[in-house]
């Protein structure tokens, strides 16, 4: 019989596990099942070079279309509504209605997350933004219009990101941050305050501390109230407040979910024919000792080419140290690793008045992670340095006088 396999969710894990699949030498059907019109494209550059205008749309397909032809993945604009695991079976819905049941041998889930969305007075009028797809980078840039006003609400890296690029499309941009700092949940002060300086010198107002209450206009947003009454005037806001993983369809199915779809070492969930790649899964990490859930397109990439192994009946392992960036105006930051929980944070650079720096944390004297603003070199050493458990004194990590290259060196 021949084989099928069927994977939900044209994402950035579907587009590398379609590729590693045929590379293992997966020859059965193979149907990526997707609910927008484009092939798999990168998301990360949705609020930054596509936003300000650097990137068309099609520079962000991951791959061409020439590539699943001649690898003969087919695609389907459709939602999948239901999933019956002991026939299994989907049950998908066209975009014109037509509701259709498939059948698979094996299962991917790569439905990502979506984001998280605010119910407040006047939320649902028009010109409020939510940055998470093609569709909605779009519309933000219809709405971009230079001299007028925008409120970012949420100062996470989405949020600085796209005050960023609204910068220099030349809005006023004032982002509304409801924790004490920037950043508050991702870095340390020493971070925060670093990019706080940054936007602030490029002309974005950041109000920290405040919790926005509702927005008014008579048809489209005029204005952002917050709850401690100040207003701020808004011919368009961008909402980014996090994302949630999109794991319904897993739960009803009977699939463990815990903050979630919960896979093991090969990807595999706990229905041995359903795999699952990216944000929405919860996966044990070796390098921390703890299961965690990544929103990352390298930990995406490493379990696409695990899942891909392990549907072709190999065992292959992820091994997925986790590492993420953003781009902020000339800013490129490279973060190595997870810092919850660090007890010490070491600055190598001056973060006051320079704009490269890189901020280590440690936790009981190890290094946990980093975050390397405009420095590569200390990024890749960072990756070794923790990955492979490597004992550093933190004073000679400190110290900007020792080359990059250098500083193993003492070990």
């Amino acid at each position: 019989m021949t084989q099928k396999c069927i994977i939900i969710g044209a994402s950035h894990g579907a587009a590398q596990l379609s590729a590693s699949l045929r590379q293992e030498g997966f020859e059965g059907e193979l149907l990526v099942i997707g609910d927008e019109p484009h092939l798999p494209y990168q998301r990360p550059p949705l609020s930054k070079a596509f936003l300000s205008g650097d990137k068309v749309a099609e520079a962000l397909y991951i791959r061409p279309a020439a590539f699943y032809e001649k690898n003969n993945v087919l695609f389907r604009q459709a939602r999948v509504t239901a999933l019956n695991r002991d026939l299994q079976t989907l049950t998908i819905r066209d975009y014109d209605g037509r509701v259709d049941e498939l059948n698979y041998s094996k299962l991917a889930l790569c439905t990502g997350a979506r984001v998280r969305k605010i119910e407040i007075p006047g939320s649902d009028l028009s010109g409020i933004h939510y940055l998470r797809d093609m569709a909605g980078a779009e519309a933000l840039k219809r709405s971009v219009v230079a001299g007028r006003n925008a409120v970012v609400v949420g100062g996470g890296y989405i949020g600085l990101e796209t005050a960023a690029s609204l910068r220099k499309l030349g809005m006023h941009v004032t982002v509304l941050e409801m924790a004490p700092r920037i950043l508050q949940r991702v870095t340390a002060p020493e971070v925060s305050e670093f990019y706080h300086r940054v936007h602030s010198e490029n002309g974005v107002s950041i109000h920290t501390g405040v919790s926005v209450a509702g927005f008014s206009g008579k048809d489209c947003v005029e204005r952002v109230v917050c709850a401690d009454g100040s207003e701020f005037p808004a011919d368009l806001v961008v909402v980014g407040v996090g994302v949630l993983p999109n794991t319904e369809l897993a739960e009803a199915a009977g699939l463990a979910v815990d903050n979630g779809i919960v896979v093991d070492q090969y990807c595999c969930t706990n229905d041995p024919n359903i795999f699952a790649v990216g944000d929405c899964t919860n996966q044990f990490n070796d390098y921390y000792g703890r299961r965690v859930r990544l929103e990352s397109v390298p930990s995406a990439t490493a379990q696409a080419k695990t899942a891909a192994a392990s549907i072709c009946g190999l065992r292959k392992s992820c091994t997925n140290f986790p590492w993420f960036w953003s781009d902020q105006y000339d800013l490129k930051l490279q973060i190595a690793g997870l810092s919850q929980g660090y007890d010490k944070v070491v600055v190598r650079g001056d973060r006051h008045t320079s704009r490269s720096f890189s901020a280590f944390y440690l936790k009981e004297g190890k290094l946990i992670a980093a975050d390397c603003v405009n420095r590569p070199q200390e990024f890749m050493l960072s990756k070794k340095i923790i990955s492979e458990k490597i004992n550093i004194d933190p004073k000679i990590l400190a110290d900007d006088s020792i080359p990059a290259k250098d500083l193993l060196m003492s070990v």
